[in-house]
């Protein structure tokens, strides 16, 4: 037969190494928890991220419709100008067409004005000779 302490010591044997395995399922709980808090905090951060990203695609999406009305805008303007002008334009071109007319007869009566004077100058150069000496006979200057 066993005796007590035999008893006693495996029972001591078997309170250890309950003990250790007490701690060991102890700190797999702690690894676990930490793990999970872990993973918590990794998810939030994502989620984070993915908040960011979608208020950023929101705001481009927003941009780009607030972008797309304003260059229909300018458009709209543009065909607005090009008609007004086109107006102008067909208004203004029988004016500026009798402007240039008048123009080109103003080149025309300068040259007139202008060789004609040449024409007197040169007249009055050739007859200057017999002129000056006509009045030297008359005045009797030899």
């Amino acid at each position: 037969m066993t005796s007590n302490d035999d008893i006693l010591r495996a029972l001591g044997r078997v309170e250890g190494r309950l003990s250790g395995i007490e701690e060991n399922v102890a700190l797999l709980r702690q690894e676990m928890s930490d793990e999970k808090a872990n993973a918590h905090e990794s998810r939030a951060v994502i989620h984070k991220r993915l908040d960011e990203q979608a208020r950023q695609i929101a705001h481009l999406d927003t941009r780009a419709a607030i972008s797309g009305g304003a260059d229909a805008q300018i458009r709209d303007e543009i065909l607005t100008l090009k008609e007004t002008i086109e107006k102008n334009h067909e208004t203004v071109g029988p004016a500026l067409e009798e402007w240039k007319r008048m123009k080109s007869i103003g080149y025309g009566i300068s040259g007139l004005i202008a060789f004609a004077g040449l024409t007197t100058g040169g007249v009055i150069a050739y007859a200057s000779d017999g002129a000056v000496a006509a009045l030297r006979h008359w005045l009797k200057i030899s």
